[in-house]
């Protein structure tokens, strides 16, 4: 399994709003791409996802921007990343209801990666935004509050 360039800046897009929101206020795209090194443009091809998801809301007009929709205890690493990257399964016979494989009833191989499956979601699932926040504060001490990730 390989992470996506979309999922990876999903990621520090939803850590960035998490990190630098103040009172819930909104946060320009401008800003994070700014702070991310990424192109708003690609930025705004992320966006649209994790909204329809619910994880954003937006602002427009002046001060316009996104802010998260819940606290960053509240979103998993694994969430973020089922918006953008679909399901986390490396092989789809795994995944609930896809019983297309015609090998499936001898197939040698299918707890190899059933395990696979349930370790990467288990884990990703166990992470919040709020973890990575505190364990980045915690490596950084005083320096993570002018820091951007």
């Amino acid at each position: 399994m390989k992470i996506s360039t979309r999922g990876r800046y999903a990621l520090r897009l939803m850590l960035d709003l998490a990190q630098n929101s103040k009172e819930g206020g909104a946060i320009s795209l401008h800003d994070v791409a700014k702070r991310q090194g990424v192109s708003k443009k690609y930025l705004e091809q992320i966006v649209p996802l994790l909204s329809k998801a619910g994880m954003l809301r937006s602002n427009r007009g002046y001060q316009g921007g996104y802010r998260l929709t819940k606290t960053p205890a509240e979103y998993t690493v694994g969430d973020v990343l089922r918006v953008t990257e679909g399901d986390l399964a490396c092989v789809s016979c795994v995944l609930p209801g896809n019983n297309d494989c015609p090998r499936e009833a001898e197939c040698i191989t299918k707890p190899v990666w059933e395990g696979l499956y349930q370790t990467v979601t288990t884990y990703l699932d166990s992470i919040t935004l709020q973890d990575i926040l505190d364990q980045h504060a915690a490596r950084m001490g005083d320096q993570a509050l002018h820091y951007s990730i």
